[in-house]
Protein backbone atom coordinates (compact mmCIF):
# COMPACT_ATOMS: atom_id res chain seq x y z
CA UNK A 1 0.00 0.00 0.00
CA UNK A 2 0.97 3.64 -0.61
CA UNK A 3 -0.49 5.95 1.04
CA UNK A 4 -0.44 9.77 1.41
CA UNK A 5 -1.80 11.27 5.29
CA UNK A 6 -2.05 14.46 4.33
CA UNK A 7 -4.60 15.47 1.51
CA UNK A 8 -7.12 17.75 0.93
CA UNK A 9 -9.51 17.68 -2.59
CA UNK A 10 -10.99 21.00 -2.55
CA UNK A 11 -8.47 23.55 -4.23
CA UNK A 12 -9.17 26.03 -1.13
CA UNK A 13 -11.26 26.28 1.85
CA UNK A 14 -13.33 29.40 0.58
CA UNK A 15 -14.31 27.59 -2.86
CA UNK A 16 -17.44 24.58 -3.01
CA UNK A 17 -16.81 21.33 -3.68
CA UNK A 18 -16.96 20.69 -7.13
CA UNK A 19 -17.38 16.93 -8.01
CA UNK A 20 -15.33 17.29 -11.49
CA UNK A 21 -12.21 18.40 -9.67
CA UNK A 22 -12.95 15.77 -6.84
CA UNK A 23 -12.83 13.19 -9.48
CA UNK A 24 -9.66 14.51 -11.44
CA UNK A 25 -7.53 14.33 -8.29
CA UNK A 26 -8.50 10.78 -7.42
CA UNK A 27 -7.60 9.69 -10.80
CA UNK A 28 -4.15 11.33 -10.84
CA UNK A 29 -3.91 10.25 -7.27
CA UNK A 30 -4.08 6.80 -8.92
CA UNK A 31 -1.52 7.91 -11.69
CA UNK A 32 0.96 9.33 -8.99
CA UNK A 33 1.37 6.00 -7.56
CA UNK A 34 -1.12 6.23 -4.25
CA UNK A 35 -3.34 3.22 -3.74
CA UNK A 36 -4.58 5.11 -0.43
CA UNK A 37 -4.85 8.12 1.15
CA UNK A 38 -6.19 10.39 4.25
CA UNK A 39 -8.55 13.11 3.04
CA UNK A 40 -8.06 15.70 5.77
CA UNK A 41 -10.23 18.58 4.44
CA UNK A 42 -9.68 21.95 6.85
CA UNK A 43 -12.79 21.43 9.49
CA UNK A 44 -13.87 25.02 8.75
CA UNK A 45 -13.80 24.84 4.93
CA UNK A 46 -17.01 26.28 3.12
CA UNK A 47 -19.45 23.66 3.20
CA UNK A 48 -18.03 20.83 4.48
CA UNK A 49 -20.20 18.67 4.48
CA UNK A 50 -20.66 18.40 0.76
CA UNK A 51 -17.79 16.45 0.10
CA UNK A 52 -19.17 13.45 2.12
CA UNK A 53 -22.54 14.21 0.53
CA UNK A 54 -20.96 13.02 -2.81
CA UNK A 55 -19.04 10.78 -1.15
CA UNK A 56 -22.24 8.68 -0.30
CA UNK A 57 -24.15 8.91 -3.05
CA UNK A 58 -21.62 7.70 -5.40
CA UNK A 59 -19.16 5.18 -3.75
CA UNK A 60 -19.31 2.66 -1.27
CA UNK A 61 -18.11 2.50 2.08
CA UNK A 62 -16.30 -0.42 2.60
CA UNK A 63 -15.12 -1.04 6.41
CA UNK A 64 -13.55 2.08 7.27
CA UNK A 65 -12.68 3.71 4.29
CA UNK A 66 -14.18 4.71 0.45
CA UNK A 67 -13.68 2.31 -2.83
CA UNK A 68 -13.19 5.03 -5.07
CA UNK A 69 -12.44 3.17 -8.12
CA UNK A 70 -9.61 1.11 -6.54
CA UNK A 71 -8.61 3.84 -4.26
CA UNK A 72 -8.85 3.11 -0.55
CA UNK A 73 -10.15 6.79 0.85
CA UNK A 74 -10.00 7.44 4.45
CA UNK A 75 -11.69 10.45 6.00
CA UNK A 76 -10.37 13.24 8.60
CA UNK A 77 -9.91 16.60 8.96
CA UNK A 78 -7.13 19.52 10.07
CA UNK A 79 -8.36 21.42 12.32
CA UNK A 80 -6.85 24.19 13.73
CA UNK A 81 -5.82 24.86 17.58
CA UNK A 82 -6.00 28.23 19.76
CA UNK A 83 -2.29 28.05 20.75
CA UNK A 84 -1.63 28.01 17.06
CA UNK A 85 -1.18 24.75 15.07
CA UNK A 86 -2.91 22.09 12.71
CA UNK A 87 -3.52 18.71 14.21
CA UNK A 88 -4.72 15.97 11.21
CA UNK A 89 -7.54 13.83 12.32
CA UNK A 90 -8.34 10.79 10.78
CA UNK A 91 -11.57 8.78 11.71
CA UNK A 92 -14.11 6.72 10.77
CA UNK A 93 -16.93 8.25 8.86
CA UNK A 94 -19.63 8.78 10.93
CA UNK A 95 -17.08 10.18 13.81
CA UNK A 96 -15.53 12.55 11.42
CA UNK A 97 -18.74 13.60 10.44
CA UNK A 98 -19.89 13.88 14.90
CA UNK A 99 -16.59 15.65 15.46
CA UNK A 100 -17.18 18.05 12.73
CA UNK A 101 -20.61 19.33 14.20
CA UNK A 102 -19.35 19.34 17.92
CA UNK A 103 -16.35 21.58 16.21
CA UNK A 104 -19.14 23.98 14.77
CA UNK A 105 -18.29 26.60 17.99
CA UNK A 106 -14.72 26.56 17.75
CA UNK A 107 -14.35 27.28 13.63
CA UNK A 108 -13.34 31.26 13.46
CA UNK A 109 -10.18 32.66 14.67
CA UNK A 110 -9.83 33.67 17.86
CA UNK A 111 -12.11 31.15 19.30
CA UNK A 112 -10.09 27.63 17.80
CA UNK A 113 -10.39 25.09 20.29
CA UNK A 114 -7.64 24.51 22.63
CA UNK A 115 -4.93 21.67 21.81
CA UNK A 116 -5.95 19.63 25.18
CA UNK A 117 -9.65 20.23 24.56
CA UNK A 118 -9.16 18.86 20.95
CA UNK A 119 -7.14 15.48 22.18
CA UNK A 120 -9.94 15.13 25.07
CA UNK A 121 -12.48 15.07 22.12
CA UNK A 122 -10.44 12.55 20.20
CA UNK A 123 -9.95 10.35 23.14
CA UNK A 124 -13.98 9.72 22.80
CA UNK A 125 -13.79 8.02 19.32
CA UNK A 126 -11.02 6.21 17.53
CA UNK A 127 -8.89 8.38 15.96
CA UNK A 128 -5.58 8.45 14.20
CA UNK A 129 -4.00 11.84 15.38
CA UNK A 130 -0.80 13.46 13.32
CA UNK A 131 0.59 16.84 14.19
CA UNK A 132 0.58 18.87 10.56
CA UNK A 133 3.71 20.59 9.62
CA UNK A 134 4.70 20.94 13.17
CA UNK A 135 8.33 23.32 11.90
CA UNK A 136 5.99 25.37 9.59
CA UNK A 137 6.43 28.95 10.23
CA UNK A 138 3.08 30.32 10.33
CA UNK A 139 1.82 27.37 12.14
CA UNK A 140 4.02 25.67 14.21
CA UNK A 141 3.33 23.01 16.84
CA UNK A 142 7.45 22.87 18.67
CA UNK A 143 5.33 25.35 21.66
CA UNK A 144 3.14 23.05 22.91
CA UNK A 145 3.10 21.44 26.00
CA UNK A 146 5.55 18.01 25.26
CA UNK A 147 2.70 15.95 26.95
CA UNK A 148 -0.02 16.68 25.05
CA UNK A 149 2.09 16.66 21.97
CA UNK A 150 2.86 12.54 22.71
CA UNK A 151 -0.96 12.51 22.73
CA UNK A 152 -0.77 12.44 19.03
CA UNK A 153 0.44 9.28 16.68
CA UNK A 154 3.20 11.07 14.29
CA UNK A 155 4.37 13.98 12.79
CA UNK A 156 3.44 15.31 9.73
CA UNK A 157 6.74 15.74 7.23
CA UNK A 158 5.05 17.70 5.32
CA UNK A 159 5.86 18.08 0.82
CA UNK A 160 4.85 21.61 0.93
CA UNK A 161 7.61 22.90 3.84
CA UNK A 162 10.14 20.18 2.47
CA UNK A 163 9.61 22.02 -1.01
CA UNK A 164 9.19 25.75 0.62
CA UNK A 165 12.35 25.27 3.49
CA UNK A 166 14.76 23.06 1.73
CA UNK A 167 14.40 19.24 2.22
CA UNK A 168 17.75 17.58 3.77
CA UNK A 169 17.82 20.99 7.07
CA UNK A 170 13.79 20.48 7.44
CA UNK A 171 14.03 16.68 7.54
CA UNK A 172 17.03 16.81 10.13
CA UNK A 173 15.32 19.68 11.92
CA UNK A 174 11.63 17.23 12.18
CA UNK A 175 13.91 14.19 12.80
CA UNK A 176 15.35 16.01 15.84
CA UNK A 177 12.39 17.48 17.41
CA UNK A 178 10.26 14.05 16.69
CA UNK A 179 13.43 12.01 18.30
CA UNK A 180 13.35 14.32 21.33
CA UNK A 181 9.58 13.28 22.30
CA UNK A 182 9.86 9.77 20.82
CA UNK A 183 7.56 10.03 18.14
CA UNK A 184 7.09 8.82 14.48
CA UNK A 185 7.33 10.45 11.66
CA UNK A 186 4.82 10.01 8.38
CA UNK A 187 4.49 11.52 5.16
CA UNK A 188 1.81 13.91 3.30
CA UNK A 189 1.87 16.13 0.44
CA UNK A 190 -0.37 18.46 1.22
CA UNK A 191 -2.01 18.83 -1.80
CA UNK A 192 -4.32 20.51 -3.08
CA UNK A 193 -4.01 20.18 -6.54
CA UNK A 194 -3.28 17.33 -8.23
CA UNK A 195 0.08 17.86 -9.65
CA UNK A 196 1.76 17.47 -6.04
CA UNK A 197 0.30 13.62 -5.75
CA UNK A 198 3.40 11.37 -5.36
CA UNK A 199 5.59 14.28 -3.84
CA UNK A 200 5.79 11.96 -0.98
CA UNK A 201 4.30 8.71 0.25
CA UNK A 202 4.48 6.18 2.71
CA UNK A 203 5.19 2.35 1.35
CA UNK A 204 4.13 -0.41 2.97
CA UNK A 205 3.53 -4.19 2.77
CA UNK A 206 0.58 -3.93 4.25
CA UNK A 207 -3.28 -3.01 3.29
CA UNK A 208 -4.53 -1.67 5.86
CA UNK A 209 -8.52 -1.30 5.91
CA UNK A 210 -8.86 0.40 9.28
CA UNK A 211 -8.02 3.11 11.38
CA UNK A 212 -6.24 0.24 13.75
CA UNK A 213 -4.64 -1.14 11.35
CA UNK A 214 -3.61 2.18 9.90
CA UNK A 215 -1.51 3.21 13.76
CA UNK A 216 -0.38 -0.21 13.85
CA UNK A 217 1.37 0.01 11.14
CA UNK A 218 3.04 3.43 11.97
CA UNK A 219 3.56 2.22 15.87
CA UNK A 220 5.29 -0.85 14.51
CA UNK A 221 7.65 1.46 12.16
CA UNK A 222 6.81 -1.12 9.21
CA UNK A 223 6.65 1.86 6.52
CA UNK A 224 9.20 3.81 4.26
CA UNK A 225 8.48 7.42 3.44
CA UNK A 226 9.23 8.03 0.32
CA UNK A 227 10.22 11.68 -0.81
CA UNK A 228 9.99 11.86 -4.82
CA UNK A 229 13.27 13.15 -6.69
CA UNK A 230 10.77 15.04 -8.25
CA UNK A 231 9.26 16.72 -5.10
CA UNK A 232 10.51 20.63 -6.26
CA UNK A 233 8.38 20.51 -9.39
CA UNK A 234 5.40 18.49 -8.32
CA UNK A 235 4.65 21.04 -5.61
CA UNK A 236 5.97 24.19 -7.64
CA UNK A 237 3.79 23.34 -10.12
CA UNK A 238 0.84 22.40 -8.34
CA UNK A 239 1.58 25.96 -6.71
CA UNK A 240 1.14 27.80 -9.21
CA UNK A 241 -2.01 26.22 -10.70
CA UNK A 242 -3.62 26.35 -7.74
CA UNK A 243 -3.40 29.98 -7.77
CA UNK A 244 -4.58 29.98 -10.86
CA UNK A 245 -7.50 28.44 -9.93
CA UNK A 246 -8.37 30.03 -6.88
CA UNK A 247 -7.73 33.50 -9.23
CA UNK A 248 -10.88 32.30 -10.93
CA UNK A 249 -13.00 31.33 -8.17
CA UNK A 250 -16.61 33.86 -8.09
CA UNK A 251 -18.04 35.46 -5.23
CA UNK A 252 -19.94 32.35 -4.47
CA UNK A 253 -16.89 30.07 -4.56
CA UNK A 254 -17.52 28.53 -7.87
CA UNK A 255 -14.58 28.38 -10.47
CA UNK A 256 -15.64 29.89 -13.95
CA UNK A 257 -14.91 28.38 -17.38
CA UNK A 258 -11.34 30.21 -16.76
CA UNK A 259 -10.59 26.97 -14.12
CA UNK A 260 -10.30 24.74 -17.02
CA UNK A 261 -8.07 26.71 -19.25
CA UNK A 262 -5.42 27.75 -16.56
CA UNK A 263 -5.31 24.37 -15.30
CA UNK A 264 -4.53 22.98 -18.78
CA UNK A 265 -2.46 25.81 -19.62
CA UNK A 266 -0.47 25.89 -16.10
CA UNK A 267 -0.23 21.73 -16.37
CA UNK A 268 1.66 21.60 -20.34
CA UNK A 269 4.05 24.10 -18.98
CA UNK A 270 5.24 22.80 -15.59
CA UNK A 271 6.15 19.45 -17.61
CA UNK A 272 7.23 21.35 -20.84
Amino acid sequence: MNIDFHTHVKVAKISRFMPEYFEDMMKEAKSAGLTALCMTEHFNTFQSMDTYDYLKEHYSYQSEYYDVNGLKVFTGMEVDVKEVGHILIIAQRDDIVNMRKRLSSFDKKPDFIPFKELMDLADQYNTLRIGGHPLRESTPLVHHNSEQLKRLDAFDLNGRDLYAQGQHPYIEQLETFASGLDMPIVGGSDTHQYLQYGSIMNETSRECETINELKEMITAGDYRVKVSRELDLKVKSASLVKKLIKGSLDTNGVATMYEEVALKNASAKAFS
